[in-house]
């Protein structure tokens, strides 16, 4: 069976339909509350943004989010930190009370409201000029500009009813289809609820900050209860249901809860109901991190791209992302336990290891290029060139007890049905063009980790 993960009642379905989906820029014509205004009623009409009160406490997993409770000013308190033993089968991390500070713990709420809501400003469209991966680094007075208004009103377009939002679409414009598939990956979800976060945060239009309430508890919802998330919510199928570490998914989620948890911008509107929910997520997440690394021969080394989410063994996803270690998502592993403030033994000691296993497996003496090649399908190819100069690189994928380099073609033949190393090969000349130039089968992640991060943590944390 896998982990249990609670629905959503269809009243807060509704909710989130109001939400979303209009086109319309302007908020409502009256002065909006923020997302901690008091719930209506389970059976009034809904107004855009408006919350449902199931009667549930607070934060309650599978249950409608609450809407966070307005305190009065200077009534605000910091949610309670927990120092539970790690239970691998999906409890809190085991972190001393500071840890917890450090990692999801509020570091203090705010004493007085970070801003007031105001009316939404009514106005037409207009053309966004910034590109979609630079929504994230505006100057803060921007997010209440109509350029950022109008941003904000495709990304309430695109939001699906379960509050997530899909991948993989630029939505400064409306013109790719709409996807009802909720996705983590490829920073799906997250890089939405953060910029409806800024725009509230700018503007004080309650009609962002609900959608980004929602979308948090989205999050939530999503986790198992041992503390993972998959990479589709809900009803993923195959791999998509495996806790997925892959292009560092869960830590942009980790990242995010952190920031609410400890009511940093942009989440200084997050109430203390919804700090403490999310801190105690970020612990479960921890958690489940330092419970799936890997370990061979009785030492501890890095981490699978995914690992099962019932057994958390390393586990295979698309047919060329094989149960392995990796040395891209293990970097950002370690790099996020790093950020741990006062970090207990478990989290030292997970992030020693970890530094091991990358010094011990950085490849040296190489360098990959990319060259033009009309003889290949692609027209282009990558090759490993000799080169004592060359700096230290780290492959994407170890084979599990050996720590050999390992890469694959896409594995679409029968054997591949009862063999998921069918295609496996030891050198990256001997997969297909398509998967060899198609993927990052080397890379730096460890080179910043062991020149500098991990040095200055050491120094902080394990003084000699």
């Amino acid at each position: 069976m896998k982990p249990s993960q609670q629905h959503r009642s269809l009243g807060f379905f509704l909710a989130i339909a109001a939400l979303g989906g209009s086109g319309a820029l302007a908020c409502s014509d009256e002065a909006a509350p923020p997302p901690s205004a008091a719930p209506t009623d389970p059976g009034s009409s809904l107004e855009p943004g408006s919350p449902v009160d199931t009667g549930a406490a607070p934060g309650a997993p599978g249950t409608d989010p609450p809407a966070p409770s307005a305190d009065p000013p200077g009534t605000g308190e910091t949610p309670a930190a927990t120092d539970a033993p790690l239970d691998n089968s999906g409890g809190a991390s085991g972190m001393s009370a500071g840890e917890v500070a450090g990692a999801g713990g509020a570091a203090g709420a705010p004493s007085e409201p970070p801003f007031v809501p105001v009316d939404c400003p009514v106005a037409e469209a207009v053309p966004i000029s910034v590109a979609w991966d630079d929504i994230a680094a505006q100057d803060a007075a921007w997010y209440a500009t109509p350029e950022a208004l109008s941003l904000a009103e495709n990304v309430l377009y695109y939001r699906n009813a379960n509050g997530g939002w899909p991948k993989n679409i630029d939505m400064t414009t409306r013109d790719t289809p709409l996807d009802a598939e909720s996705t983590i990956d490829n920073d799906g979800t997250t890089t939405q609820i953060d910029y409806l976060a800024r725009v509230y945060s700018a503007s004080g239009c309650s009609r962002y900050g609900d959608a980004a309430v929602a979308g948090i508890h989205y999050l939530l919802d999503a986790q198992y209860d041992n503390g993972g998330w998959p990479q589709i919510y809900p009803n993923a199928t195959d791999y998509h249901t495996h806790i997925t570490f892959n292009d560092n998914a869960m830590v942009h989620v980790l990242e995010l809860l952190r920031g609410v948890t400890r009511r940093e911008a942009p989440y200084a509107f997050a109430d203390e109901a919804l700090a403490t929910t999310a801190g105690e997520a970020v612990q479960r997440g921890i958690g489940v991190i330092l419970a799936t690394q890997i370990v061979i021969d009785g030492v501890k080394t890095g981490w699978c791209a995914q690992h099962d989410e019932v057994t958390l063994a390393p586990a295979q996803a698309r047919t060329y992302e094989l149960p392995s270690l990796s040395g891209s998502e293990g970097a950002n592993l370690m790099r996020f336990l790093m950020t741990i403030e006062d970090p207990g033994p478990e989290v030292r000691e997970a992030v020693q290891a970890a530094a091991a296993w990358f010094e011990q497996v950085a490849i040296s003496g190489i360098r990959v290029e990319a060259i033009d090649d009309a003889t290949q399908v692609t027209g282009e190819d990558r090759i490993v060139e000799q080169d004592p100069a060359a700096p230290l690189l780290w492959a994407r994928f170890y084979e599990l007890g050996t720590n050999r380099p390992i890469f694959s073609s896409r594995c679409e033949v029968p054997e591949c049905e009862g063999d998921p190393f069918f295609m496996r090969r030891y050198s990256l000349a001997e997969i297909e063009n398509e998967r060899r130039v198609g993927y990052a089968w080397y890379g730096n992640w460890g080179r910043q980790l062991l020149a500098t991060a991990y040095p200055e943590w050491r120094a902080r944390w394990l003084p000699e």
